[in-house]
């Protein structure tokens, strides 16, 4: 029988990525039930890179219809509900991280042109994305597979930007992100605006723009993200303190989130959650 595990690696992208990538985390699952993972939204842009022989599954919403989509690798934009990972129990890949520059860098366009949508990743970087999985799979070892996506990545940005890292993003916008993402979504927007000395209304307007969220539901998203990672460490918080930790009123506010955020109850979520605690 085989052993119930997960497991992988984590990496920091090429000091000349991090602007625009923030994150690779390799992924090893096996012997664990088959099941359905909500990947939850959150501050980045991600991209998932399929290692097996069978392509992912993937819905844009969880437990409200949404079709399942097959594929070997993905791009998705910024989300305001967890996508569906339908899984047998098994699977290996590569989960890359990017910042809204990234999107421009990488794929030659605003991260609000992919904002709720799951795109295979070859209708953005072409042939560079075939190499891509192509050159991961045949990688022996999770260093290995960092190596190239540093090689490969670096190798987009300069085909997409012929040198020029601004880009088209307004400062202004990339200073509202950094600030949001910071304070985990705790900052009024009136007042953000206000420091970049611009009114609400037109704050929120470039944001959408450029991100595809307005900056207060973007805040929201964020404060989710935060209750999230207390609520999948080893030995989690009652979710009253979750709710008090990552900001929420109170525990009914956090469940009302929780449930437009992953479309279940925390308690549904926690029962059904089969990776959780499989390391």
């Amino acid at each position: 029988m085989e052993d119930r595990s997960v497991t992988g690696a984590g990496a920091r992208p090429a000091p000349a990525l991090r602007k625009y990538v923030e994150s690779y985390v390799g992924f090893d699952l096996r012997g664990l039930p088959a099941g359905v993972h909500c990947g939850p939204p959150g501050r980045a842009l991600t991209v998932v890179i399929s290692l097996s022989d069978d392509p992912l599954g993937v819905a844009a919403g969880v437990d409200d219809g949404s079709p399942v989509t097959r594929f070997g690798s993905v791009a998705g934009g910024l989300m305001c509900r967890s996508v569906a990972i339908h899984h047998d129990g098994r699977h290996r890949g590569v989960l890359v991280a990017l910042t809204p520059l990234g999107a421009r860098a990488l794929y030659g366009m605003p991260a609000a042109e992919l904002a709720r949508r799951l795109v295979p990743l070859d209708e953005l970087l072409g042939a560079l994305a075939v190499e891509l999985s192509d050159r991961l799979r045949s990688a022996s070892t999770w260093a290995a597979r960092f190596a190239v996506l540093d090689e490969l990545l670096l190798r987009a940005v300069v085909r997409g930007s012929r040198g020029d890292h601004g880009h088209g993003v307004r400062p202004e916008v990339a200073q509202a992100w950094r600030v949001l993402v910071a304070a985990r979504g705790g900052v009024q927007v009136g007042a953000l605006a206000g420091e970049l000395g611009w009114s609400r209304r037109y704050l929120t307007e470039r944001f959408r723009g450029e991100l595809g969220l307005s900056p207060k539901t973007f805040a929201r998203v964020l404060r989710f993200a935060h209750a999230h990672e207390l609520a999948v460490v080893g030995d989690p918080l009652p979710w009253g303190e979750v709710a008090v930790v990552s900001g929420y009123a109170d525990q009914a506010h956090l469940a009302r989130d929780w449930r437009e955020f992953t479309g279940r109850s925390p308690t549904a979520w926690r029962r059904g959650e089969v990776l959780l605690g499989a390391g």
